[in-house]
């Protein structure tokens, strides 16, 4: 997948799949998968390093995330977010920062928000790197919004989404990320724009769909919001996986002739 496909995409109708991705293992199994593009998000503060928000996510982090997942995932299409303040500093530090994570290995950047920064989205356009937009709960903005919690409820709130949205695609976003809001408010967004919208938790008439690896797997057994569906029952998985090893060590069946030298 290029930049190029994604606008293709909508205009066939055809569905974006987009997975999170935070490391070269996993990235070298994404790959090899069907699965149409990959996001480096800022999530990884919490899904790699235990943080309970996104906030402690910087630069450096995200550029040695994105790296990780270059050389595990060479040929696929990678957006990088653009971490917590970074764009909001000043056109200087922001640029300074999308160079930092392109240069790392992604294909694209991505910005929570649009209120005060919508001319540092257009330039950073115009110096020919693609931008993703994200609205709706966006997790940067998780103090000010009051915790995880979905948006645009309200016809006032749901009518500044459409706004945000379309201040987005003339910004010239190439798709715009939707992250719970009600599914017709998601709805509506989509058959407004000409750009694709990648939803999280905003019903199924999006042109794509995004969920962080460790949640679709399973992996996370602290942490299961509605808008996940998990594809496999990876935290058991891994957890007797780990109980068998240990019973082998243990029992001195491990290792064997077989996984010994002579």
């Amino acid at each position: 997948m290029n930049i190029l496909d994604f606008k293709k995409y909508k205009a066939g109708n055809k569905v974006i799949s987009m997975i999170t991705c935070y490391d070269s293992w996993s990235a070298t199994i994404i790959e090899e998968s069907q699965l149409d593009c990959i996001l480096v998000g800022d999530s990884l503060a919490m899904a790699m390093h235990g943080h309970d928000s996104t906030l402690p996510a910087d630069t450096d982090l995200m550029a040695l995330h994105i790296a990780a997942v270059r050389k595990g995932a060479p040929t696929s299409f990678i957006v990088g977010d653009m971490p917590f303040l970074s764009f909001r500093k000043g056109l200087v530090p922001a640029m300074e920062t999308v160079e930092k994570l392109m240069k790392a290995g992604a294909n694209a950047l991505k910005l929570e928000g649009i209120d005060g920064h919508s001319e540092i989205i257009s330039h950073i356009v115009k110096s020919g790197v693609p931008v993703m937009g994200h609205i709706g709960l966006t997790p940067q903005s998780v103090n000010q919004l009051g915790g995880y919690k979905v948006q645009g409820k309200t016809d006032e709130k749901a009518q500044q989404l459409q706004k945000d949205a379309l201040a987005l695609e003339e910004a010239g976003c190439f798709a715009i990320v939707l992250e719970c809001v009600p599914s017709s408010i998601g709805k509506l967004i989509t058959e407004k724009l000409t750009i694709p919208t990648i939803g999280i938790g905003a019903g199924n008439s999006c042109d794509g769909q995004v969920l962080v690896l460790q949640d679709m797997l399973g992996l996370n057994n602290r942490f299961q919001p509605k808008f996940v569906r998990t594809f496999m029952e990876g935290f058991d998985t891994v957890k007797n996986a780990l109980n068998e090893y240990d019973n082998v060590v243990k029992e001195r069946s491990f290792p064997s002739n077989k996984e010994s030298y002579s």
